[in-house]
Formats: C-alpha cells, structure tokens, sequence
C-alpha cells in the first residue's frame, strides 16, 4: 500500500541521463518552491508505461500551470530510460530507482512482475512546496493508469 496523504514524501537523489550526461534528480529541489508529482511505472519500453508517459509529455504545460514539475521514476537504469526517452520523445525527467530503494520507501513495490523481478508498480503522488504528500494512488494492476484529472485537481487546491 502506497504511503498515506499527509505523510512526509521521503526524499530521494536518483540518477537522471540527459544530453550533458548523468545527473541528480532530488525531491526535496522543489521544497519551498514548487509542488511535485511523482510517477512511479514499472518497465521502459512497454506499452501501458509508453502511453502513460507520452500522455504527460502532451499535456506537461497543464501540470506547469498547477506549479509542478513531473517525475517519473522506473527501476531501469538511465541509460535505457533516456533511450526510451528519446524514441518515443518523453520530455519530463525520468529518474533510475535501479536498486529499488525509493520504490520501497513510498511502498510501491510489484512484485515478479511478468517473472522478471520486482519493479515500481505504477503509483502517482502529489507532494507539496513542504514534502507533505497531498494525493497517493497506486493502481490495481500495472495495466492501470492513476486519476490524472484527480492529481491535476489535488495540484489545484495547493495553488
């Protein structure tokens, strides 16, 4: 079960490849400046998590607008995260949770999922300027996508 609304987001520093190389990608950046959905997805290059991301990517001035910025954290390494990136042109950061630790910490584990091994199973949380967690959905199954329209509506009440 994902962590609880009105419980601090833990924080993280996950590695992020862009076109000047690797990065950090740290939650805890946008406290006391912006508010932040993180999206956890189980597998790059699949088709549920393609869409799902594509779609963000479509509609990514709607989260700027609500003062967000958009994460999207998978247990793929960087390097086939920016890959996937690249192909189907995602343009909000992807960051790498390859050891699984920040999965585990927001309790977003899938477990053997489709016999490969553990993954994120596919989530969405809102996390205030503060680090409080404003909205927490993890989906029935990783063919589910979260309510986008109830963490756009969640973004909106914080403005």
């Amino acid at each position: 079960m994902a962590i609880a609304v009105g419980s601090k987001a833990p924080d993280f520093t996950l590695k992020s490849k862009t076109a000047t190389g690797v990065v950090d990608v740290k939650l805890s950046n946008n406290f006391g400046k912006k508010n932040t959905v993180v999206l956890f997805f189980p597998l790059a290059f699949t088709s549920v998590c393609t869409k799902e991301m594509c779609d963000i990517t479509a509609g990514l001035s709607a989260y700027s607008s609500l003062n967000a910025d958009v994460i999207g954290i998978s247990v793929d390494s960087p390097f086939a995260q920016e890959a996937w990136a690249q192909k189907e042109k995602i343009w909000i950061t992807l960051a790498s949770d390859l050891n699984k630790t920040t999965t585990k910490a927001y309790d977003v584990v899938f477990p053997m999922l489709a016999g490969v091994g553990d993954t994120s199973a596919r989530a969405a949380f809102v996390i205030d300027k503060n680090g409080v967690v404003q909205y927490a959905e993890q989906t029935p199954t990783p063919k589910d996508l979260p309510n986008f329209d109830a963490v756009k509506a969640a973004l909106a009440k914080l403005n």
